[in-house]
């Protein structure tokens, strides 16, 4: 059930009477008479929202609207400041203290409800947008779930695809969601059996088979959504194996018959794999590795992208140090 409780603070109880009346009909109300018992009732009910007087005796709702905004508990809760005063100084002073509207005395009761329900719909927004990208997240590390993988690898890769897509001219909100898609490019290894994901060794010819039919199972659960992220994520999932001379799987499509976005997570997903340390090899040096992906430009790899990446490349060098770094903090901390 969505959250539809508010608090309502002012130290004049007709304007806290004023406010009760409208809107009580739509939503749970608490008050607060003062600043102090403010702070201790939003950290106690976690409100949706709080209206807020500025102008009380002892702490005043500036100091209150900080001191919110600095706790981890009560930071993501929106402000409305209730104010008698209009003057550009006392707003943009609301606005630094950290508010997210003005509501002026006196006040207008459709105002007010247009206003608190706009607010509330953004908080909702917000917290499906959390909520999505925690199930994107969660199916990036399904399918790392019995690898040998330990799941740093996909969000690495994503990085390195952001990067690449951005140096290749790619728009702001189609970076953000081929870097999210990306993330979710082995789902299928959910499906591939633990002695085959496991093997510290090469696969054999019929085991690299069955491997191979990660791209197909990833694709097939991801395709059910109809949300653009995961329909970019489930064409990804199919054909990020698929090589420029047309020799790579599923489908065997070569040059611009595979999707860009594929041929993009191909090049970001080698450089992390080679660059890694895996059961059957150490981890490459970054020479071997830009010696190995610029001989495969034109065979395995886009070579028009494979110039993006050259280009990227030291990019993509601090990106790999900036990982390497948080995990031996991770390493250290579990100690």
């Amino acid at each position: 059930m969505s959250n539809r409780k508010l608090l309502v603070v002012d130290d004049e109880t007709h304007n806290l009477a004023l406010l009760g009346e409208i809107l009580r009909e739509d939503y749970q109300l608490s008050f607060a008479c003062s600043g102090e018992e403010a702070l201790a009732v939003a950290e106690k009910i976690r409100p949706a929202l709080i209206l807020l007087d500025i102008i009380m005796p002892g702490m005043d709702g500036l100091e209150v609207c900080r001191r919110l905004k600095k706790s981890p508990s009560t930071a993501k809760i929106p402000v409305i400041f209730v104010t008698g005063s209009s003057d550009t100084r006392s707003e943009r002073a609301g606005f630094e203290a950290g508010c997210v509207d003005y509501l002026s005395k006196p006040i207008s009761p459709p105002i007010v409800l247009a206003r608190v329900r706009t607010h509330i719909s953004l908080v909702r927004a917000a917290d499906l947008e959390d909520s999505y990208r925690e199930a994107v997240y969660m199916l990036g590390q399904a399918g790392h779930y019995c690898d040998t993988d330990i799941g740093v690898h996909i969000w690495r890769m994503a990085a390195y695809t952001r990067a690449l897509a951005e140096q290749a001219g790619w728009d702001g909100e189609s970076v953000s969601l081929l870097e999210l898609a990306a993330s979710m490019h082995d789902t299928g290894k959910i499906g591939i059996p633990d002695k085959i994901l496991k093997k510290p060794a090469a696969l054999d010819e019929s085991e690299w088979e069955i491997m191979k039919t990660h791209t197909r199972i990833g694709h097939d659960i991801l395709i059910q959504s109809h949300a653009p992220v995961f329909q970019l994520a489930a064409e990804v999932a199919l054909h990020h194996h698929e090589k420029w001379d047309g020799t790579g799987y599923p489908d065997g499509l070569g040059g611009t018959a595979i999707p860009e976005p594929s041929r993009i997570v191909a090049i970001a997903d080698v450089f992390d794999a080679l660059s890694m340390k895996r059961p059957y090899k150490d981890a490459w040096s970054v020479e071997r590795i830009l010696e190995t992906l610029r001989r495969e430009a034109g065979r395995h790899f886009d070579p028009t992208l494979m110039e993006v990446f050259e280009a990227c490349l030291p990019r993509l060098l601090e990106i790999k140090e900036n990982w390497r770094n948080r995990e031996n903090e991770n390493h250290k901390i579990h100690q």
